[in-house]
């Protein structure tokens, strides 16, 4: 039976060392792959050197937010011709903050062996460099993209880490960074934790954690338009 592999890729564009070699070798003789963004895809393969031709091998979009069909559709049709098939996400670990925990479910569904390959993730480095608690915490995803919804999302995320001494992460759109930084800092209680974590392995990385009344001090007053994880802790 063929296997469905999670592989992972670079969080950032010139971190490709931070996927393991024997990631990148499996990666480099697939044929078929299962993607979050094709284009970024194709990128990366190319740049592992596989021995076949890139227009040669199958590139199938799984877009978050919309149907599935045409992914599973190509993903049961290499099943059946005995084809190891390929997760990628757009960076980092597929199926976590990734549309493709849908073709994992229906690999499990289809008895289809599910391959994860060690590689970076964002949210567990940054948890890992948080001096957070790492023993309890939860990804929420994306908050609200406005600033009086934001401040409310983060007074209840603020309120259950409290409750269950639990960390609590989440993303945001680049170009949004420096909003949750100022609206976190004007609604979070002082002795509460908050943390930043910016392009994760790259040129511009920035992780820095604080309670929230010495980010004043911190020296750093803007963010970067930068893929970032935000983390929230209540002591």
């Amino acid at each position: 039976m063929p296997n469905l592999y999670l592989i992972p890729c670079p969080i950032a564009e010139e971190a490709l060392h931070t996927v393991p070699p024997y990631a990148q070798e499996l990666a480099r003789n697939l044929d078929v792959f299962i993607v979050e963004r094709a284009k970024t895809a194709r990128h990366f393969i190319k740049r592992l050197g596989p021995e076949k031709a890139i227009q040669e091998m199958i590139f199938v979009e799984l877009p978050e937010n919309q149907r599935p069909e045409e992914a599973e559709a190509a993903f049961l049709e290499a099943i059946k011709a005995g084809k190891n098939v390929g997760l990628l996400s757009e960076a980092g670990c597929p199926g976590v903050a990734d549309p493709g925990a849908a073709i994992v479910a229906l690999a499990h569904r289809e008895g289809v062996k599910v391959a994860p390959l060690v590689g970076p993730s964002s949210l567990l480095l940054a948890l890992m460099a948080s001096g957070m608690n790492g023993q309890k915490f939860a990804f929420q995803g994306y908050l609200s993209p406005k600033r009086p919804e934001l401040a409310k999302d983060l007074r209840r995320l603020e309120t259950l880490s409290r409750q269950q001494d639990q960390t609590q992460l989440f993303i945001e759109t680049p170009y949004r960074s420096q909003m949750v930084l100022e609206v976190a800092l004007e609604t979070l209680q002082p002795n509460t934790m908050f943390g930043v974590a910016q392009d994760i392995t790259g040129a511009g990385e920035l992780i820095r954690s604080l309670p929230v009344k010495d980010w004043k001090n911190s020296g750093i007053k803007t963010l970067e338009k930068l893929p970032a994880v935000f983390m929230v802790y209540g002591r």
